[in-house]
Order: C-alpha cells, then sequence, then structure tokens
C-alpha cells in the first residue's frame, strides 16, 4: 500500500516532483516576458530555462540590450511543453528533443479531422458569408 503513496520514478530513476502536477499560472497577454516571468509563469528557476536554451534549438529567445532574454507566447508553450516530457512523462533531454524534433514534422494537429473535411467546412463557412453578404 505504501507504494502507491510514493511518486513512480522516470527513465532515470529520480522521482518526480510534486511540483509538476500543480497547475500553472496564466500566460498573460502580452509580446515579450523576461526570464523572471517566464520562470513564475512554468515554476522554473532561469537557470533550468538558461540550460534548456542549450539543449533544444526550438527554445531560441529574442536577446537585446545588455543580454537580456525576452521570450514570445510560442516560446512560453514550448518550455511548458519541454517541462512536462522532461518532468511529468519521464524523457530523458535526448528523448525530448527528438520528441520534439517528430512532433514538429508530424502534421499539424486538427482535432481529429482530415484536410479534406476541413476545407468542405471552410467551403461551406464561404457560402454562408455569401449568403449573408446577398442579403
Amino acid at each position: 500500500m505504501q507504494d502507491q503513496q510514493k511518486p513512480k520514478p522516470n527513465q532515470q530513476g529520480r522521482n518526480l516532483s510534486k511540483k509538476t502536477s500543480l497547475a500553472l499560472p496564466q500566460i498573460p497577454d502580452k509580446i515579450y516576458f523576461t526570464i523572471g516571468e517566464v520562470s513564475k509563469l512554468c515554476l522554473l528557476e532561469p537557470y533550468v530555462l538558461r540550460y534548456w536554451e542549450q539543449e533544444f534549438p526550438q527554445l531560441n529567445p529574442a536577446k537585446r540590450c545588455g543580454n537580456r532574454r525576452y521570450y514570445k507566447r510560442d516560446e512560453i508553450i514550448l518550455i511548458r511543453r519541454i517541462k512536462s516530457l522532461l518532468y511529468e512523462e519521464g524523457f530523458t533531454i535526448e528523448g525530448a528533443r527528438i520528441k520534439l524534433n517528430s512532433d514538429d514534422k508530424a502534421p499539424m494537429a486538427t482535432g481529429g479531422q482530415s484536410t479534406e473535411s476541413i476545407k468542405k467546412i471552410i467551403a461551406r463557412l464561404q457560402e454562408v458569408v455569401a449568403e449573408l453578404e446577398r442579403d
């Protein structure tokens, strides 16, 4: 019974942190975020973010005056994805890098709909717009 209450170890034998199951704060509606803001939004230390920049080529924040990092919303989403792969799903850094690369090459997620059905929906919406413009 005691085994059920312990966190499961990931592939490297470390215990998964309870911190990863906490709900992440909502990302504010703005263009750029400092490393301190991203640290709070992702519940990670700034040194972890700097390290991940070296390990994940997709993560490349803009650097301005004095080499300060400025992250965009999509980079915060990427950081949260990396965090999930490493801390929740138990991937190694190399495994997470491979997973992210394969996700980039995969077709864009469409909620289970094929490209053809999406084209039909677009055509139907265009018909509706045309009808509304006639009225």
